[in-house]
């Protein structure tokens, strides 16, 4: 069953006529609509929305920072502080208003907020006073369980106060959220039923002390569950449109007249963050299709900023609307409703993009909030956890190796051996131990799982810090343990040279776990350059006809990184995300030795026909739709991965 939530206490403050005034005309559904305030005898009805606030509660990050609406004039935007004064102004005088976001509210980018479960941007989003969200990709980057039991309602788990339930700005423990997540289209792959509830009902004040419902229908993009980062076994996501349709037609036999869809997909529509212009994207496909029934479109995780109308099936225009990312904007759509049956006067719409610009003072609330985080963070990140007894580097030898990669591919093995945590509640396979591991150290496209040398620090004799390990390697991708054979295992080896345009031999090095020994002839031709018996696991030769199971990050095995051999791997597990994960095996390790780069071997090195290849020693910097460099590199790995036909960032 679907929840219902009454009305609840709003923040308040000043109108929209300002604001609206100051960056530009809101769309329109008719001309009718720009005398809508007039209209008293219908019921309205305000919806605030934003998206993809990935944990930003300080500032837009990077290139996000600024963003251009008509005539190319410019606003610096974001931060929590901000986003609280100017919904405050939006709210002053509504009867009616209901804010909302449809996805990535949490995880994906931001350390102050995603070192700390994310309890940060939770605490913010109450304070905001967040009504509901749709679940995004991102809200499944650790588990069902984690967004149900932990973020909604505050279960701890397993070690409350380093793991998660920090005490917030108040000095409490952690209580979840305050507001519920919904999705139609995010199911369990054996029974079909749907992770969480498909949509809510809410109802508003009609006069008189009559209620009227609105629906709010939620999608999850699809391809979520197969997703690098929300890599979920045991969930699958159903199409778009057919669940759309479906839940808007059971909206309406019980009684629901106006009804809302708000998605985590998106599309692009040009520049000017308050108009839209040559639109495109599933999102966009989707809005032309979907139900006539369906008064309002709100999308997300395309991080594109557009706001305009769209005709339904039958020619009649709705919003179709986006806004941003890291709290550049917030979304107004304005209804009218009819008393009697429920109904929005379409003709009636308007929508406009606010900026959340940086002009205006900030809320005192919510500047204390962000801020008592970001010196929560800053202050985790000194935390020792465990000792080195000398540098680790990605300095790499004539074979490719280096004592960064074995480093990162033992702690592979080790994660691909770890029981599964109690939240982990999304595998469908038993957790059959790793055998060997895998770690891309330096892919020819994509992201390397490995971010920086763990330098030795002299003046602490050593000491590594919660900070250095999770910033070392990471971004925000499981490690998984899946079953391959022999000869995917061999063909992965080969496929670490490929040809250039131009015929350079290229070589993206595999850093492999301390059980594995193997040796590569330098003068052979690409595509033959391993011999299956010199590739030796647990003293052992490759075996081409055996399974194996084998640990690695699921960027890797899904081919983001280049390397296609593992396609088709069987009974995957998923495991912690990649930074936590490394930090709890520096904490169970307590000390780190590097050791003797002895894993690869070069057969006929001293050849004249010998050729290693050369090393891609950095992906290219990753842009984002508008132009701007990705400074997260989470974001830049989703930017860059092989076969993202869409190239969305998240």
């Amino acid at each position: 069953m679907a929840r219902e939530f009454g009305r609840r206490t709003f923040l308040t403050a000043a109108g929209t006529a300002v604001t609206t005034a100051a960056v530009g005309s809101p769309a329109y559904a008719s001309a009718h609509a720009r005398d809508a305030a007039t209209a008293d005898d219908l019921v309205d009805v305000q919806l605030l929305n934003i998206t993809d606030l990935h944990g930003y509660l300080q500032a837009a990050p990077g290139g996000t920072a600024v963003i251009t609406g008509a005539g190319g004039k410019t606003y610096t935007v974001g931060g929590v502080a901000y986003l609280a004064t100017h919904l405050k102004r939006l709210r002053d005088g509504r009867r009616n208003s209901l804010f909302f976001a449809p996805g990535d509210l949490f995880s994906g980018w931001e350390f102050d907020a995603e070192s700390l479960a994310d309890e940060p941007t939770i605490e913010a989003l109450n304070r905001l006073g967040l009504d509901f969200a749709t679940a995004g990709n991102h809200e499944f980057d650790k588990s069902p369980a984690f967004l149900t039991q932990h973020m909604e309602d505050g279960v701890a788990f397993p070690r409350a106060g380093w793991d998660d339930s920090f005490p917030d700005s108040t000095g409490q423990g952690f209580k979840g959220a305050n507001f519920r997540y919904y999705s139609a289209n995010m199911v369990w792959s054996r029974t079909a039923s749907t992770v969480l509830p498909p949509y809510n009902i809410e109802w508003v004040d009609a006069g008189k002390g009559r209620k009227l419902p609105i629906g709010f229908i939620h999608l999850t993009a699809v391809g979520t569950d197969t997703g690098s980062t929300s890599y979920q076994p045991a969930l699958s996501s159903l199409d778009e449109l057919v669940t759309a349709n479906h839940r808007a037609a059971e909206l309406k036999a019980r009684g629901v007249n106006a009804i809302v869809l708000s998605m985590h997909d998106g599309a692009v529509a040009g520049s000017d963050f308050n108009s839209g212009s040559d639109p495109s994207g599933p999102a966009y496909d989707l809005a032309r299709k979907v139900s006539a029934d369906i008064d309002v479109i709100v999308t997300g995780h395309w991080h594109c900023r557009f706001n305009m109308m769209v005709p339904d099936p039958h020619g009649v225009p709705r919003p179709f609307v986006e806004a941003g990312c890291h709290g550049q904007l917030i979304n107004e759509i304005n209804l009218r409703l009819d008393p009697r049956t429920g109904k929005v006067v379409r003709a009636l719409t308007t929508s406009t993009n606010h900026p959340n610009t940086r002009d205006v003072t900030p809320d005192k609330e919510l500047k204390e909030t962000a801020d008592y985080w970001t010196g929560y963070a800053a202050r985790r990140a000194t935390t020792a956890i465990g000792k080195q007894t000398a540098s680790f580097t990605r300095t790499r030898d004539d074979s490719g190796e280096s004592t960064m990669g074995d480093l990162a591919a033992d702690w592979a093995l080790w994660a691909g051996q770890q029981p599964l945590g109690p939240m982990n509640n999304a595998n469908r396979y038993p957790n059959d131990p790793a055998e060997l591991a895998l770690i891309v150290s330096a892919p020819q496209v994509g992201q390397s799982v490995i971010n920086q040398d763990l330098t030795f620090d002299t003046a602490s004799g050593g000491t590594v810090t919660f900070g250095q390990a999770w910033k070392a390697i990471g971004y925000g991708d499981p490690i998984l343990t899946v079953t391959v054979s022999g000869r995917q295992l061999h063909d992965a080896l080969e496929q670490q040279w490929t040809t250039a345009a131009d015929g350079t031999l290229r070589f993206a090095p595999l850093a492999v776990s301390a059980n594995v020994r193997y040796t590569f002839d330098a003068t052979g031709p690409v595509g033959d350059r391993v011999d299956p018996a010199d590739v030796l696991i647990d003293g052992r030769p490759l075996d081409p006809a055996r399974r194996y199971r084998l640990a690695a990050t699921s960027y890797t095995l899904l081919g983001a990184d280049g390397f296609t051999a593992f396609a088709g791997f069987k009974a995957p597990v998923r495991h912690v995300r990649d930074f936590e994960s490394f930090v709890a095996f520096v904490q169970e390790k307590k000390q780190l030795t590097p050791a003797e780069r002895n894993r690869v071997t070069v057969a006929n090195a001293t050849a004249r026909s010998a050729r290693v290849g050369e090393i891609v020693t950095a992906a290219p910097r990753a842009l984002g739709r508008d132009g701007a460099a990705v400074t997260s590199r989470a974001e830049a790995a989703q930017l860059t991965r092989a076969g993202n036909e869409f190239n969305v960032p998240c």
